[in-house]
């Protein structure tokens, strides 16, 4: 099985973080959303994962290595396809038809979930949903009574259905899908000025195709600094009972509320952290109070109390704050 990852958007909602960082790399529970994605995305696959295509940017060699790190830790072999200009879903999954056949699974790189169902491979289609109260921000679906997808429709204005298309899909035959995705190009058939994959699966439904929806118990966004803020601490419940702190951390006079992740070599002393707290590696903290809050690698904490807040990179930062939102080597 391939697995397509389009992730090329510039995530403009999560600056000043994404400016420095491509927002699929941000840390979530101490892993980059991607790396998260496609972990769990690996554990409700039964089949191998071959292939990873990373639809990227102008990312540089270090972003691109760490990519192929993230295939590496599930025995897949990263592909880089660079989508140059922004022209819709279906066009950024046509960025990688090299490896759009066989049995392939697009999952949008700002879409964490969990799930207890598991794929089957020999379905047609399946198309991950989320029930929600308002859908009409995103993609929906209506079914049968046997559970079959009779109908896609894009950010309805009426109501038609609660069950939005959350951004992962898997194709039995992704040539088929290919195909489809071709002749809306090919012809310049856009709906909201964009090439739209809701368009190329009515089309794979009409001709025959069976699309039935995993739904998934958890929905988890990153599209902005407070919705990213609490998709880690979401995140960090599922892992609560893990030991999610570094054997080589150094904590001292420190109050642990779980859950809190804390990366290699960081430094704690005098402190209260948690809950739902995330620190990366190599920080210092001391004397301060964190709760509901990502710090990302490398960056001093010094008296300050906080929550609700995303630090970046390389930060040095003392008192005053309460919430904050400080991207890469800032001061304050």
């Amino acid at each position: 099985m391939n697995l397509i990852i389009p992730m090329a958007g510039k995530g403009k909602r999560l600056r000043p973080h994404t400016l420095t960082t491509p927002k699929p790399l941000i840390p979530i529970a101490g892993k980059p959303i991607v790396q998260r994605l496609v972990e769990d995305i690996a554990k409700v696959t039964p089949e191998k994962i071959e292939k990873i295509g990373f639809v990227i940017g102008d990312f540089d060699e270090e972003i691109k290595d760490k990519l192929r790190g993230v295939a590496k830790e599930v025995g897949a072999e990263a592909h880089f396809f660079v989508q140059e200009t922004a022209e819709g879903t279906a066009h950024a999954i046509a960025c990688a038809n090299e490896i759009l056949e066989g049995k392939v699974t697009v999952a949008f790189s700002d879409t964490l979930f969990r799930a207890n169902f598991k794929l089957n491979p020999e379905d047609d289609g399946i198309i991950w949903t989320k029930q929600i109260e308002d859908p009409s921000a995103f993609g929906v679906v209506k079914t049968n009574e046997a559970g079959v997808i009779t109908d896609f429709i894009e950010k309805p204005k009426n109501f038609v259905s609660d069950q939005a298309i959350i951004g992962i899909y898997y194709f039995k035959k992704g040539e088929d899908l290919r195909k489809e995705i071709d002749y809306l190009i090919r012809n310049n058939i856009r709906g909201g000025g964009e090439f739209q994959l809701t368009m190329a699966l009515e089309n794979l439904k009409n001709k025959g195709t069976n699309f039935t929806i995993g739904t998934v118990d958890d929905w988890l966004d990153c599209g902005n600094k407070e919705i990213t803020v609490q998709s880690n601490s979401q995140y960090l419940g599922f892992l609560n009972g893990e030991n999610l702190v570094s054997n080589d951390a150094r904590l001292e006079n420190c109050e642990i509320i779980e859950p809190v992740y804390v990366g290699e070599g960081t430094e704690i002393s005098n402190s209260k952290i948690g809950p739902n707290v995330s620190i990366g590696n190599n920080c210092k903290i001391s004397n301060s109070r964190l709760s509901e809050s990502l710090i990302q690698n490398n960056t001093t904490l010094d008296d300050v109390d906080l929550t609700n807040s995303m630090i970046g990179n390389f930060v040095n930062l003392k008192g005053q704050p309460k919430s904050v939102s400080l991207g890469d080597y800032s001061e304050w």
